[in-house]
């Protein structure tokens, strides 16, 4: 669908997909707003700077902001806002709760809405130092206050559910998960002798991969082929590297370090299993591509990921930490090859109704229904959750 007539929106974001610590939340919003975009309407994105980056700059259409470093954006991006709405006409201001929430509907006068991949918790201490997470924790707080009349979008059965035990009204939080690019996320041509596992994403603390590391020395115990391939850059790279070495994992574990996007697609064209060890996410994201692969995952049992990995169906769960179990889902999926093909085809399966335009279809009447003031839940087509 398209709006009615051109529609402004304000977007806060700390990054936008140039910065570089852009992750699966920009490439979500991009996705969506850049399709938007092209649909007629005009959106701006005040974000953080970073080092080199122009102060303006269109990225897919998409006019982008930048405000101050990241330090500093939360501070600023407020008070930025209210000036930018009042410098120009905005039907409304898109808040995406990704870091610390920006408590737009506090500082604008306009109708306000809220994207919400996950929310830190007590997890942010397991992230950042200590002030900054006590931070988080703090500004978490005051969402339900700040948002409890505002329309929300979260990505997740799991991020809602949050949201509700911490006091947004149910009825105000709708579910769309994020879609995938069929046209690059298409099964590959693996050797399934090959026994390739996966991890992919931000190396950082909260990301566990140092789980996956621990489950390869049992791993290659029953196959011996077995190889680990951890596609990433972040903070806790050196001392998963260090860690692997101490496992005396050698030739059995490689680190990419960050690649491409053509190559990480190749990577997960060429796995057989993609492994997800995060103590939590808004949905995981690095799931659907690979199972529209026809890659099966074995996820960690935590929010989000029990909510885009199908328990014995497109995939397999573990508890959170266990290594042990860890290793023996993947084995069973390297070795069981009747389980795998079943796997493989509900993976693609489920994907397959996973497109960036059908969320992009619900986001636009999500938005148009804000926009308008309309109390009635519009009708959502990209959804597989009934919430």
């Amino acid at each position: 669908m398209s709006a009615s007539s051109p529609r402004s929106l304000l977007v806060l974001n700390e990054r936008d997909p140039e910065h570089p610590l852009a992750g699966g939340a920009e490439v979500h919003i991009y996705e969506i707003f850049a399709r938007m975009v092209e649909r007629g309407w005009s959106v701006t994105h005040l974000a953080a700077s970073f080092a080199g980056a122009p102060r303006r700059a269109v990225v897919r259409g998409v006019q982008v902001v930048r405000l101050a470093n990241r330090y500093l954006y939360y501070a600023i991006a407020p008070f930025a806002a209210r000036r930018e709405m009042q410098r120009a006409r905005y039907d409304l201001v898109v808040d995406v709760l990704n870091k610390l929430p920006c408590l737009s509907p506090l500082f604008v006068r306009a109708p306000c809405f809220a994207i919400v991949h996950h929310l830190f918790g007590s997890t942010a201490f397991n992230q950042v130092a200590a002030p900054f997470a006590l931070m988080t924790v703090l500004a978490e707080r005051l969402i339900p206050r700040v948002y409890g009349q505002t329309r929300m979008l979260a990505i997740s059965p799991s991020t809602k559910a949050d949201l509700v035990a911490r006091g947004i009204p149910a009825d105000h939080v709708f579910v769309v998960p994020p879609g995938v690019d069929h046209s690059a996320y298409r099964p590959g041509s693996h050797d399934a002798r090959e026994s390739l596992i996966l991890c992919v994403g931000r190396l950082e603390r909260y990301k566990r991969a140092d789980v996956a590391l621990d489950a390869m020395r049992m791993i290659v115990e029953c196959v011996p082929a077995a190889k680990l391939v951890v596609v990433g850059e972040g903070a806790a790279r050196s001392a998963l590297e260090q860690r692997a070495h101490a496992l005396g994992l050698g030739d059995a574990v490689r680190f990419t370090g960050f690649v491409p996007e053509e190559e990480k697609i190749a990577w997960i064209r060429r796995a057989t299993v993609v492994v997800n060890c995060s103590e939590k996410e808004g949905w995981g994201l690095t799931v659907i591509e690979a199972n529209a692969c026809g890659v099966p995952a074995v996820s960690s049992d935590v929010p989000g990921l029990r909510d885009s990995t199908r328990d014995g169906v497109t995939g397999l769960l573990y508890p959170f930490g266990d290594a042990a179990a860890l290793a023996e889902a993947v084995v069973q999926l390297l070795t069981d090859e009747a389980a795998y093909a079943r796997m493989s085809s509900a993976a693609r399966e489920w994907a397959a109704g996973m497109t960036w335009d059908r969320v992009t279809d619900d986001v636009e009447s999500l938005l148009t229904s804000a926009i308008e003031g309309r109390r009635d839940a519009p009708r959502l087509v990209a959804s597989p959750f009934a919430l």
